[in-house]
Protein backbone atom coordinates (compact mmCIF):
# COMPACT_ATOMS: atom_id res chain seq x y z
CA UNK A 1 0.00 0.00 0.00
CA UNK A 2 3.10 2.00 0.67
CA UNK A 3 3.70 2.00 -3.09
CA UNK A 4 0.57 3.42 -3.88
CA UNK A 5 0.73 6.44 -1.77
CA UNK A 6 4.11 6.77 -3.01
CA UNK A 7 3.37 7.22 -6.46
CA UNK A 8 0.58 9.62 -5.31
CA UNK A 9 3.34 11.51 -4.03
CA UNK A 10 5.37 11.79 -6.87
CA UNK A 11 2.67 12.54 -8.85
CA UNK A 12 0.94 15.62 -6.78
CA UNK A 13 4.81 17.10 -7.19
CA UNK A 14 5.38 16.68 -10.34
CA UNK A 15 5.33 20.38 -11.33
CA UNK A 16 2.88 21.01 -8.35
CA UNK A 17 0.09 19.65 -10.68
CA UNK A 18 -2.72 19.42 -8.12
CA UNK A 19 -4.95 22.54 -7.09
CA UNK A 20 -3.93 23.92 -3.63
CA UNK A 21 -7.76 23.76 -3.11
CA UNK A 22 -7.23 19.68 -3.75
CA UNK A 23 -5.20 19.13 -0.77
CA UNK A 24 -5.33 22.34 1.37
CA UNK A 25 -8.84 22.09 2.58
CA UNK A 26 -9.40 18.25 2.64
CA UNK A 27 -5.83 18.08 4.96
CA UNK A 28 -7.56 20.65 7.29
CA UNK A 29 -10.58 19.15 7.44
CA UNK A 30 -9.50 15.85 7.87
CA UNK A 31 -6.76 17.11 11.01
CA UNK A 32 -9.65 18.55 12.46
CA UNK A 33 -11.92 16.35 12.07
CA UNK A 34 -9.69 13.43 13.04
CA UNK A 35 -9.12 15.03 16.34
CA UNK A 36 -12.52 15.13 17.48
CA UNK A 37 -13.26 11.42 16.70
CA UNK A 38 -9.85 10.03 18.42
CA UNK A 39 -10.61 12.10 21.57
CA UNK A 40 -14.11 12.55 21.87
CA UNK A 41 -15.78 9.70 19.37
CA UNK A 42 -16.94 7.65 22.38
CA UNK A 43 -18.85 11.02 23.61
CA UNK A 44 -20.11 12.95 20.04
CA UNK A 45 -21.21 9.15 18.44
CA UNK A 46 -24.71 10.56 18.23
CA UNK A 47 -23.44 13.40 15.71
CA UNK A 48 -20.80 10.86 13.81
CA UNK A 49 -23.16 8.40 13.74
CA UNK A 50 -25.50 10.26 12.01
CA UNK A 51 -22.72 12.08 9.72
CA UNK A 52 -21.11 8.91 8.75
CA UNK A 53 -24.64 7.58 7.67
CA UNK A 54 -25.35 10.56 5.55
CA UNK A 55 -22.60 10.38 3.73
CA UNK A 56 -22.23 6.58 3.09
CA UNK A 57 -25.78 6.98 2.33
CA UNK A 58 -25.39 9.84 -0.33
CA UNK A 59 -22.26 7.99 -1.98
CA UNK A 60 -24.32 4.51 -2.61
CA UNK A 61 -27.48 6.74 -3.63
CA UNK A 62 -25.44 8.51 -6.05
CA UNK A 63 -23.78 5.40 -7.18
CA UNK A 64 -26.54 3.23 -7.42
CA UNK A 65 -28.91 5.38 -8.35
CA UNK A 66 -27.19 6.85 -10.75
CA UNK A 67 -26.55 10.36 -9.51
CA UNK A 68 -29.28 13.37 -9.32
CA UNK A 69 -29.54 15.92 -6.82
CA UNK A 70 -32.47 14.66 -5.10
CA UNK A 71 -32.05 11.19 -5.40
CA UNK A 72 -28.93 11.51 -3.54
CA UNK A 73 -30.31 13.79 -0.47
CA UNK A 74 -32.86 11.36 0.00
CA UNK A 75 -30.86 8.47 0.49
CA UNK A 76 -28.50 10.09 2.47
CA UNK A 77 -31.25 11.42 4.88
CA UNK A 78 -32.66 7.92 4.88
CA UNK A 79 -28.98 6.31 5.65
CA UNK A 80 -28.58 8.95 8.74
CA UNK A 81 -31.99 8.04 10.19
CA UNK A 82 -31.19 4.46 9.50
CA UNK A 83 -27.70 4.73 11.26
CA UNK A 84 -29.00 7.05 14.15
CA UNK A 85 -31.76 4.13 15.26
CA UNK A 86 -29.03 1.16 14.99
CA UNK A 87 -26.26 3.07 16.62
CA UNK A 88 -25.08 0.36 18.20
CA UNK A 89 -25.26 -2.26 15.37
CA UNK A 90 -23.80 0.73 12.85
CA UNK A 91 -20.36 1.40 14.65
CA UNK A 92 -20.16 -2.40 14.91
CA UNK A 93 -20.08 -3.07 11.12
CA UNK A 94 -18.15 0.23 11.09
CA UNK A 95 -15.34 -1.34 13.11
CA UNK A 96 -15.47 -4.70 11.42
CA UNK A 97 -15.39 -2.68 8.50
CA UNK A 98 -12.25 -0.86 9.37
CA UNK A 99 -10.58 -3.77 10.80
CA UNK A 100 -11.24 -6.23 7.66
CA UNK A 101 -9.99 -2.97 5.84
CA UNK A 102 -6.50 -2.64 7.83
CA UNK A 103 -6.06 -6.50 7.44
CA UNK A 104 -6.67 -6.64 4.02
CA UNK A 105 -4.47 -3.61 2.95
CA UNK A 106 -1.46 -5.69 5.06
CA UNK A 107 -1.86 -9.00 3.70
CA UNK A 108 -2.75 -7.66 0.12
CA UNK A 109 0.06 -5.44 0.23
CA UNK A 110 2.63 -7.80 -1.57
CA UNK A 111 -0.21 -8.91 -4.24
CA UNK A 112 -0.90 -4.83 -5.24
CA UNK A 113 0.63 -2.97 -7.94
CA UNK A 114 1.53 0.42 -7.89
CA UNK A 115 -0.51 2.70 -10.13
CA UNK A 116 0.83 3.90 -12.96
CA UNK A 117 1.19 7.80 -12.87
CA UNK A 118 -1.13 10.03 -14.77
CA UNK A 119 0.49 11.81 -18.12
CA UNK A 120 2.65 14.37 -17.23
CA UNK A 121 0.77 18.17 -17.63
CA UNK A 122 2.88 21.17 -18.63
CA UNK A 123 3.23 23.76 -15.44
CA UNK A 124 2.93 26.55 -17.99
CA UNK A 125 -0.34 25.24 -19.45
CA UNK A 126 -1.88 24.89 -15.55
CA UNK A 127 -0.43 28.30 -14.35
CA UNK A 128 -1.91 30.48 -17.54
CA UNK A 129 -5.10 29.00 -17.18
CA UNK A 130 -8.18 29.87 -14.72
CA UNK A 131 -8.26 28.51 -11.12
CA UNK A 132 -11.49 26.92 -11.83
CA UNK A 133 -9.56 24.62 -15.11
CA UNK A 134 -6.70 23.77 -12.67
CA UNK A 135 -9.10 22.65 -10.03
CA UNK A 136 -11.12 20.64 -12.84
CA UNK A 137 -7.67 18.93 -14.06
CA UNK A 138 -7.19 18.26 -10.64
CA UNK A 139 -10.44 16.19 -10.06
CA UNK A 140 -9.89 14.64 -13.03
CA UNK A 141 -6.92 13.42 -12.33
CA UNK A 142 -7.84 11.96 -8.95
CA UNK A 143 -10.26 10.31 -10.55
CA UNK A 144 -8.27 8.51 -13.30
CA UNK A 145 -5.78 7.91 -10.20
CA UNK A 146 -8.53 6.37 -8.17
CA UNK A 147 -9.77 4.15 -11.20
CA UNK A 148 -6.72 3.00 -11.59
CA UNK A 149 -6.27 2.31 -7.66
CA UNK A 150 -9.29 0.32 -7.54
CA UNK A 151 -8.43 -1.70 -10.34
CA UNK A 152 -5.38 -2.80 -8.78
CA UNK A 153 -6.80 -3.89 -5.23
CA UNK A 154 -9.65 -5.87 -6.98
CA UNK A 155 -6.24 -7.97 -9.08
CA UNK A 156 -4.96 -7.88 -5.62
CA UNK A 157 -7.44 -9.50 -4.14
CA UNK A 158 -7.92 -12.14 -6.90
CA UNK A 159 -4.16 -12.68 -6.61
CA UNK A 160 -3.84 -12.80 -2.52
CA UNK A 161 -4.47 -16.81 -1.42
CA UNK A 162 -6.94 -18.10 0.66
CA UNK A 163 -5.57 -18.69 3.90
CA UNK A 164 -5.06 -14.90 3.37
CA UNK A 165 -8.19 -14.56 3.29
CA UNK A 166 -8.79 -17.11 6.19
CA UNK A 167 -6.92 -14.55 8.30
CA UNK A 168 -9.32 -11.59 7.47
CA UNK A 169 -12.16 -13.85 8.10
CA UNK A 170 -10.87 -14.41 11.61
CA UNK A 171 -10.62 -10.38 11.87
CA UNK A 172 -13.85 -9.99 10.96
CA UNK A 173 -15.25 -12.70 13.03
CA UNK A 174 -13.46 -11.20 16.50
CA UNK A 175 -14.51 -7.75 15.78
CA UNK A 176 -17.69 -8.55 15.04
CA UNK A 177 -18.08 -10.86 18.39
CA UNK A 178 -16.41 -8.30 20.32
CA UNK A 179 -18.28 -5.53 19.14
CA UNK A 180 -21.56 -6.98 20.57
CA UNK A 181 -20.32 -8.42 23.82
CA UNK A 182 -17.63 -5.55 24.62
CA UNK A 183 -19.52 -2.58 22.82
CA UNK A 184 -18.23 0.29 24.71
CA UNK A 185 -14.53 -0.80 24.11
CA UNK A 186 -14.84 -1.81 20.58
CA UNK A 187 -16.57 1.64 19.70
CA UNK A 188 -14.02 3.74 21.49
CA UNK A 189 -10.96 1.52 19.54
CA UNK A 190 -12.74 2.18 16.52
CA UNK A 191 -13.27 6.17 17.04
CA UNK A 192 -9.69 5.79 18.12
CA UNK A 193 -8.41 3.77 15.17
CA UNK A 194 -10.59 6.20 12.51
CA UNK A 195 -9.37 9.01 14.05
CA UNK A 196 -5.90 8.49 13.99
CA UNK A 197 -6.07 7.25 10.24
CA UNK A 198 -7.73 10.65 9.28
CA UNK A 199 -5.48 12.88 11.17
CA UNK A 200 -2.37 11.23 9.25
CA UNK A 201 -4.42 11.29 6.17
CA UNK A 202 -4.56 14.96 6.61
CA UNK A 203 -1.33 16.00 7.52
CA UNK A 204 -0.04 14.10 4.66
CA UNK A 205 -2.25 16.40 2.21
CA UNK A 206 -1.02 19.35 3.88
CA UNK A 207 2.71 17.93 3.56
CA UNK A 208 2.22 17.13 0.51
CA UNK A 209 1.33 20.53 -0.31
CA UNK A 210 4.29 22.02 1.22
CA UNK A 211 6.46 20.14 -1.01
CA UNK A 212 7.23 17.76 1.54
CA UNK A 213 7.91 14.08 1.19
CA UNK A 214 5.84 12.60 3.78
CA UNK A 215 5.00 9.40 2.57
CA UNK A 216 9.11 8.70 1.44
CA UNK A 217 9.72 9.15 5.01
CA UNK A 218 7.01 6.92 6.56
CA UNK A 219 8.39 4.33 4.11
CA UNK A 220 11.98 4.28 5.20
CA UNK A 221 10.70 3.94 8.92
CA UNK A 222 7.60 1.83 8.67
CA UNK A 223 8.56 0.49 12.11
CA UNK A 224 8.79 3.31 13.93
CA UNK A 225 5.19 5.28 12.26
CA UNK A 226 3.59 2.05 13.05
CA UNK A 227 3.92 2.28 16.38
CA UNK A 228 3.04 5.99 16.73
CA UNK A 229 -0.07 5.18 15.49
CA UNK A 230 -0.42 2.47 17.69
CA UNK A 231 0.74 4.52 20.07
CA UNK A 232 -1.97 6.90 19.43
CA UNK A 233 -5.17 4.22 19.12
CA UNK A 234 -4.28 2.89 22.30
CA UNK A 235 -4.43 6.55 24.22
CA UNK A 236 -7.17 7.61 22.45
CA UNK A 237 -9.02 4.43 23.60
CA UNK A 238 -8.52 4.70 27.52
CA UNK A 239 -8.98 8.65 27.12
CA UNK A 240 -12.48 8.14 25.62
CA UNK A 241 -13.35 5.35 27.84
CA UNK A 242 -11.90 7.68 30.94
CA UNK A 243 -13.82 10.62 30.01
CA UNK A 244 -16.77 9.83 27.64
CA UNK A 245 -18.89 7.97 30.21
CA UNK A 246 -22.05 6.71 29.13
CA UNK A 247 -24.90 8.96 30.09
CA UNK A 248 -27.38 7.40 32.76
CA UNK A 249 -31.18 7.24 31.58
CA UNK A 250 -33.37 9.49 32.09
CA UNK A 251 -35.84 7.17 34.06
CA UNK A 252 -33.02 5.80 36.23
CA UNK A 253 -32.56 9.12 37.12
CA UNK A 254 -36.02 10.03 38.08
CA UNK A 255 -36.75 6.49 39.69
CA UNK A 256 -33.88 6.86 42.27
CA UNK A 257 -35.20 10.65 42.73
CA UNK A 258 -38.51 9.31 43.53
CA UNK A 259 -37.30 6.67 45.66
CA UNK A 260 -35.15 9.01 47.64
CA UNK A 261 -38.08 10.99 48.18
CA UNK A 262 -40.52 8.18 49.47
CA UNK A 263 -37.73 7.22 51.97
CA UNK A 264 -37.64 10.88 53.26
CA UNK A 265 -41.75 10.83 53.60
CA UNK A 266 -41.25 7.98 55.34
CA UNK A 267 -38.79 9.14 57.84
CA UNK A 268 -40.97 11.89 58.55
CA UNK A 269 -44.20 10.19 59.28
CA UNK A 270 -42.13 7.82 61.88
CA UNK A 271 -40.91 10.64 63.45
CA UNK A 272 -44.60 12.69 63.71
CA UNK A 273 -45.95 9.13 65.40
CA UNK A 274 -43.35 8.96 67.43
Amino acid sequence: MLEILQNFESTVGEAARLSPGVLIGPGAAAVVVGLFVWLGGLGLRKLFVATAGAIIGGILGFVLIGGGLVPTVVSAVVAAVIARIFEKVFIVVLAVTLAVSIGFAVLAGPYIESPQPANAADPSDLSAGSGTGQSNTSMEELKAYAVDVSRNVKQAALRMPVHRWAIVALLALFYLVGGFTLWRLSAAVCFSALGTMLIFAGMILLLLYKGSEPVSRISGRPLFYAGVCAAMVVFGTFEQLLFCRAAKPQTARKGKAGTQKKASQKKRRSWRAT
